[in-house]
């Protein structure tokens, strides 16, 4: 039974805070742009909407195309019931781990890309073959960086790392970690398609990539992917922040009102990087889409960096 309480609370955050995260980076762009811009809840809204609108299907679509919207959002779901929002609401030991979770992800973005190939569209087409060029770069850097911690916490359980990195102080003044935090933060941006990757807000077709493979989604099934979009930002986002913001010193045996807190200082972190990702946007510009090697390399540079130092400083 406690474990059925823990999932729905991270479903039920999860839900209601990921829509968040892109009214604060939309708004922080506004603000630098001096222009009020949307709402932080216009997402909200905009889901609601599409929710009660009746969804137009291709008549060459088949049961790919239906079903993946359903598949997106519940694999994003299930890969954050695996990474908890808090130390503070686990109910006891996890199953699976970091592998599972990453693994869980790319079967959501297997999905997508055959939904999108599944209308024949060419700007489906095209977003499915750059979707999977910049997951097959960014996911070794991932690993790679989350498997650094693991070694550290000397576990692969997501739960336990966030748990040992709690007990090092503040992460972010180690250079290990430093580098590793770099790293991971590279692979989001990768990852969620955002600025200098690619623009969420443009639908050109020379830089669209996960626009256009939703881009013959609507109604109900355009809602569910954005949401499972969000979600997955999301997850990635409470990977990087309690493993190297663990700013809550709570156990799993803390009772309501320190589980609360501890909710409450997580969202405070995802706000936060919230806020880093609208700064890093509005300060540099979308790059060519054949210099997303270069980042990814960077980002992979980094963190067998963070993985040698872990050899020379940490071990």
């Amino acid at each position: 039974m406690k474990y059925i309480g823990y999932f729905l609370l991270q479903a039920v955050c999860l839900i209601l805070i990921a829509p968040l995260v892109n009214g604060i980076i939309k708004k922080i762009k506004a603000f630098t742009q001096k222009r009020q811009g949307p709402p932080v809840y216009q997402l909200y809204l905009d889901l609601f909407k599409l929710l009660t609108k009746d969804a137009v299907v291709s008549e060459t679509a088949s049961w790919i195309f239906r079903g993946t919207p359903y598949i997106v959002l519940a694999t994003a779901l299930s890969a954050g019931f695996f990474v908890p929002i808090s130390t503070a609401a686990l109910p006891g030991r996890l199953p699976g781990d970091l592998i599972f979770v990453i693994s869980i992800l790319a079967l959501g973005r297997f999905f997508m890309m055959l939904g999108a190939l599944d209308t024949g569209s060419t700007f489906g087409g095209m977003g499915s073959s750059r979707e999977a060029l910049i997951s097959a770069l960014a996911e070794p850097s991932l690993l790679i960086s989350l498997f650094t911690v693991g070694l550290i916490a000397k576990s692969t359980a997501l739960p336990d790392m966030m748990i040992k990195m709690q007990t090092v102080g503040t992460p972010l003044f180690q250079p290990v970690y430093v580098i590793l935090a770099f790293s991971v933060l590279l692979v989001i941006l990768m990852e969620t398609t955002r600025i200098p990757v690619d623009d969420p807000a443009t639908h050109l077709e020379l830089t669209m990539v996960h626009e256009a493979m939703v881009l013959e989604y609507s109604g109900k099934y355009l809602a569910f992917m954005e949401l499972g979009a969000v979600v997955k930002q999301l997850v990635l986002i409470t990977i990087f922040v309690n493993l190297f913001l663990p700013f809550e010193q709570f156990s799993s045996t803390a009772g309501l009102g320190l589980i609360l807190l501890a909710l409450l200082i997580y969202l405070l972190k995802v706000v936060f990087m919230a806020a880093v990702i609208g700064l890093i946007e509005v300060s540099t510009v979308k790059f060519r889409f054949f210099s997303v090697p270069n980042l990814a390399a960077m980002s992979l540079i980094l963190s067998f960096l963070g993985f040698l130092q872990y050899f020379v400083l940490g071990r």
